[in-house]
């Protein structure tokens, strides 16, 4: 664990530390608007699964305010178009979450912890497993849950932290066992997970996405 709390403290101590304090507020300014440009954030983290986050941004500005009207039919042939992988399965996701487009941003604000919230998303959004329901609520301001892709598994695997998980999916149990080791590290440097998930993604990527 100490190579990796030098490694961020490094990093903290870099350019790189206002490339992300800019997107972290960028994260928090986003959380502040409507319910329906939230949605649209929803429909980014939903086409990131399985894809890459440069996909996903640049349908998500393709289509922009399609997420909120187009019937699944529109959608898949949209996401065919500008190249997802899964545009049928994508669609039928994004159409059906499709009924908490106005009210997305009241249902999660009466949740009181990033947990439940997170447990919320998982349960009632089709196709938003534990990792993308974190990416969706860091993304609109809620800093304290991990995001665990690949990146962020071998970054642990290389400093021995974890073992490579046997499954490319992960477990609820499984998932927050990586998360506590995770909290560890984060309280160390004194960032939030949401913060440490864009350092370490910058170690393993050299990029600073959302």
């Amino acid at each position: 664990m100490d190579k990796i709390i030098s490694l961020v403290n490094n990093l903290k101590n870099s350019p790189i530390k206002s490339r992300v304090d800019s997107r972290m507020n960028e994260f928090s300014e986003l959380g502040k608007k409507s319910s329906n440009e939230i949605f649209k954030e929803l429909c980014f983290c939903l086409m990131t699964a399985n894809f890459s986050a440069l996909g996903g941004i640049k349908i998500q500005n393709e289509i922009n305010d399609g997420f909120l009207h187009l019937r699944k039919e529109e959608l898949a042939q949209k996401l065919s178009e500008l190249g997802h992988r899964f545009p049928n399965a994508r669609a039928q996701f994004i159409f059906e979450a499709q009924k908490y487009k106005n009210n997305i941003k009241e249902m999660l604000n009466s949740l009181n912890s990033d947990e439940e919230k997170r447990n919320w998303l998982v349960k009632n959004i089709k196709g938003l497993g534990m990792k993308e329901a974190s990416h969706f609520l860091r993304n609109i301001g809620f800093k304290n849950l991990a995001i665990i892709d690949f990146h962020i598994i071998d970054i642990l695997v290389k400093n021995s932290l974890i073992e490579k998980p046997k499954n490319k999916s992960l477990t609820t149990k499984k998932y927050l066992e990586i998360e506590n080791i995770l909290k560890k590290i984060a309280d160390e440097v004194k960032l939030s997970l949401g913060e440490l998930d864009l350092y370490l993604w910058y170690e393993e990527t050299g990029k600073i996405l959302k």
